[in-house]
């Protein structure tokens, strides 16, 4: 294949915006930022004026897009159907998440993660196990029956799970409730390459301590299916802002944590320790007004989805509009927002050594925004995977 020179946009590196740059391709891979008066031996694709050119979004927690929901269909296919359709979002990795439900669903889930994972340009990065060790009494829409704590059999598969993803370039993500996992088992897992995140959690914040002692690595969806903060017993979401080594995810719609909480968490965090999810369900991507979640409707309302009760049952969100949200709701800077889309969720898998950064020998995974942030094209692996149709 040609090299390819992207021209006419500016760059957002990971780190700053440059004028004036290309980006150079070969094949899946950047080859170099260069000036554009440059001249190099490549085909040079023209971008439109006023466009801005950044790492592709990475996305942790989706149950669903495009109206399939990864718990119904565990397959490699419905994977990638999940992944394409979030692609003219500006998404081109993500983790497929299997939220609590029985044993065999989730050894399928197992299976089609690490197929997906193997073939080059799926856009999957791994999986995300959200439960089945959660807590009951913090289930939130997950279904308590299905809640456990982990056996030798789940160990084993656990263990296998993460040596494959990891042989394709793949990470297994798994949140559990640290109150009902004992501290060996969590470094057991951590020890073989598993990301372990607290969440569905009634956890003090002595309890989160032991465990980030021995690899708990992250917080999933800070501060929802949680305690409230109490002065004497602030739990784990306090825990998690205290943690300064930790990574916190938090879903940036408006409805799932109160902006204020949003901007507070931002400025407790170190730099880096925040990023965004969507928790997307099947109806991103479609015009559904409701669809079913392990035998609850759950219906589209005002930007939320929730169940006949009122409790959210997963997003209503993209993670391009994550990011407008960012500075609208929160007022960060661009380049924050965007960090927080990319490079923060792959240094928290430990994939930022290719991807979430324009840079040479990075993975040419692209997203070109306009200046209302709206997504124009999109790329995965060096090829456009989806472009705005015209006017």
């Amino acid at each position: 294949m040609m090299r390819r020179l992207l021209a006419g946009a500016r760059l957002f590196t990971g780190s700053s915006i440059l004028e004036d740059h290309a980006l150079l391709l070969d094949g899946a891979r950047i080859i170099d930022l260069i000036p554009v008066a440059r001249q190099v031996d490549a085909l040079r694709v023209d971008l439109p004026a006023g466009s801005l050119l950044v790492p592709g979004f990475i996305d942790l927690q989706v149950n669903g897009a495009g109206g399939i929901l990864f718990n119904d269909h565990p397959t490699a296919a419905a994977a990638k159907t999940i992944a394409a359709t979030l692609r003219p979002f500006g998404t081109t990795g993500l983790l497929p998440t299997f939220i609590t439900d029985d044993r065999a669903k989730m050894r399928q889930a197992m299976e089609a993660a690490s197929a997906a994972v193997d073939e080059p340009g799926s856009g999957i990065l791994g999986l995300h196990l959200e439960g089945p060790f959660i807590n009951p009494a913090r289930k939130g829409i997950h279904n308590a029956r299905f809640a456990r704590t982990p056996d030798d059999s789940d160990m084993t598969d656990l263990l296998t799970l993460s040596a494959r993803l990891a042989n394709g370039g793949g990470r297994l993500l798994l949140t559990l409730a640290p109150e009902l996992v004992a501290d060996d088992v969590i470094a057991r897992l951590t020890a073989a390459g598993v990301v372990v995140s607290a969440g569905h959690t009634l956890a003090s914040v002595e309890r989160i301590q032991q465990a980030l002692a021995h690899g708990l690595r992250g917080f999933t969806h800070l501060s929802n299916a949680m305690p409230p903060i109490v002065n004497r017993n602030p739990g784990p979401v306090v825990a998690g802002l205290d943690a300064q080594d930790a990574w916190c995810s938090v879903i940036a719609d408006g409805h799932h944590v109160h902006p204020a909480l949003l901007r507070v968490m931002h400025a407790a965090k170190p730099a880096g320790k925040l990023f965004l999810i969507t928790d997307a369900m099947p109806p991103v991507g479609t015009a559904a007004e409701d669809f079913i979640l392990l035998g609850q409707q759950v219906f589209r309302r005002n930007g939320c989805l929730v169940n006949a009760d009122g409790v959210l049952a997963g997003a209503d969100i993209d993670m391009a509009q994550s990011v407008r949200n960012c500075l609208s709701l929160l007022g960060l800077p661009l380049e924050e927002a965007l960090r927080m889309a990319a490079l923060y969720p792959a240094t928290f898998l430990g994939l930022d050594d290719r991807l979430g950064r324009l840079a040479p020998g990075f993975q040419a995974d692209l997203a070109l925004l306009d200046g209302d942030l709206a997504v124009k094209a999109t790329w995965v692996c060096g090829e456009a995977v989806w472009v705005t149709p015209p006017a």
